[in-house]
């Protein structure tokens, strides 16, 4: 069976490792944020590679033998990641599985229910983090049919559930899961304990750095408004006081209406849209269809980060770029 870290980050209390710890490691993001606490001591696997679904990617031979023998596995959680508890419990079941969405203290925003945001609740308010167990049923996952679309699916445009789960671009929750993960690396092997400490807090340095980058770039942008294909970034948008007019599709399980693409395409008339962003695992074709009788700029954002290398300044690159790439549009 799955053993949760949650929420005492306890692995089993049997004779602790005298080796480093494999770990696996679902998103590119989440494999950055191991890195860096890894430090020189190991490369944590990952599982989802750039471009794949991390709600219902099939994992290959060599991704499913690095879950199989990883003996910690650092993901998102369910709210990203329906399937990914089953192929962990089947796979690696004697493994200790940290969700760092389910992390308490982690910040989490509601699922916005319209393409327009201003058009209808957004529901934008902080929940407090609380523990998931209850949501898969409300959530729908385990009805949930993949099949229809796994061919377009980037893995982070699936219809989700009460709770947005793109919660790590808020850098706020990914410096509160670095310690979680020093914590977490520290129980399986106390050996190297105070080095997965000192490299978290060198981690936490260097993202606190790349906020106070982005800040500082996206600082000329703040009158600027933005229209995203998927509406993946709203913990982002917080998290730098950015304003985002509406998102093409909230949902890979459906194609916005003629309706809606026509009150997007007012609306970026209205509201005096600056760039809207495109996706490069998606066809442009919907992106086209609002901006063909307009000269808005049109710009590629991914929060998966696809195109960066893996590695320890993965994350910090990754908002780095995303702030350096809304800046460029917005300021042609």
């Amino acid at each position: 069976m799955l053993r949760s870290l949650l929420p005492a980050l306890l692995l089993s209390s049997t004779a602790a490792l005298a080796e480093v710890p494999r770990v696996a490691t679902d998103i590119a993001p989440v494999q950055g944020l191991v890195a860096s606490v890894m430090g020189d001591l190991g490369t944590p696997a990952l599982l989802v590679p750039p471009g794949a679904s991390p709600h219902d990617h099939a994992l290959k031979p060599s991704e499913a033998r690095a879950l199989q023998e990883a003996q910690l596995v650092v993901w998102m959680g369910e709210a990203l990641s329906p399937d990914m508890a089953r192929k962990i419990d089947a796979i690696a079941g004697e493994a200790a599985a940290l969700a760092l969405f389910d992390l308490p203290g982690t910040r989490h925003l509601a699922t916005r229910e319209d393409v327009l945001f201003g058009a209808a609740d957004t529901h934008d308010e902080d929940h407090d983090a609380h523990a998931h167990d209850d949501h898969a049923a409300e959530d729908g996952h385990e009805d949930h049919d993949h099949d229809d679309h796994a061919a377009e699916d980037h893995g982070h445009d699936h219809a989700h559930g009460a709770d947005d789960p793109h919660g790590w671009l808020d850098p706020q929750n990914a410096r509160l899961w670095l310690g979680a993960i020093a914590e977490a690396l520290a129980e399986a092997d106390p050996d190297h304990a105070d080095t997965y400490r000192t490299n978290a807090a060198a981690a936490e340095a260097r993202l606190d750095e790349a906020v106070t980058s982005a800040r500082a770039t996206l600082d000329p942008v703040q009158e600027a408004r933005f229209v995203v294909f998927h509406d993946a970034y709203q913990y982002f948008e917080q998290a730098f006081g950015l304003q985002v007019l509406g998102a093409l599709r909230l949902s890979d399980a459906t194609s916005p209406s003629p309706a809606r693409l026509a009150a997007l395409r007012d609306a970026l008339e209205a509201e005096g849209a600056t760039c809207i962003f495109a996706e490069p695992q998606f066809d442009p074709h919907l992106i086209e269809t609002v901006t063909a009788s307009t000269s808005l700029p049109v710009a590629e954002l991914d929060p998966l980060g696809s195109t960066l290398a893996p590695g320890a300044d993965f994350y910090p690159r990754l908002i780095e770029d995303m702030a350096q790439r809304i800046a460029t549009c917005a300021q042609g």
